[in-house]
């Protein structure tokens, strides 16, 4: 079974539970770590270890309010997903 990490989303550790699924972590703390990587400029790296949170998680995160926002235009926005998901 998995270990739950401060912020309290559930964790694996190595030979407990299954590795291959995918972390969900809580909204708030997805939020909080957008918003201080773009309020403090601090390299992802950084506040996914004070969080505890996967780097390439926070990445995408990033990425995807990027995209939100129009700063990004590699990227779908969340609502063109959204109904490209309903179209399908």
């Amino acid at each position: 079974m998995g270990r739950r990490h401060a912020h309290g989303c559930q964790g694996y550790v190595l030979g407990e539970g299954d590795p291959s699924a995918p972390h969900k972590y809580p909204d708030e703390l997805r939020e909080r770590a957008i918003r201080e990587v773009r309020t403090t400029g601090r390299p992802i790296a950084h506040v996914t270890k004070d969080l505890g949170i996967h780097k390439e998680a926070l990445r995408g995160w990033v990425r995807q309010a990027e995209a939100d926002r129009g700063e990004r235009g590699d990227r779908l926005t969340t609502a063109e997903l959204d109904e490209l998901e309903q179209l399908r």
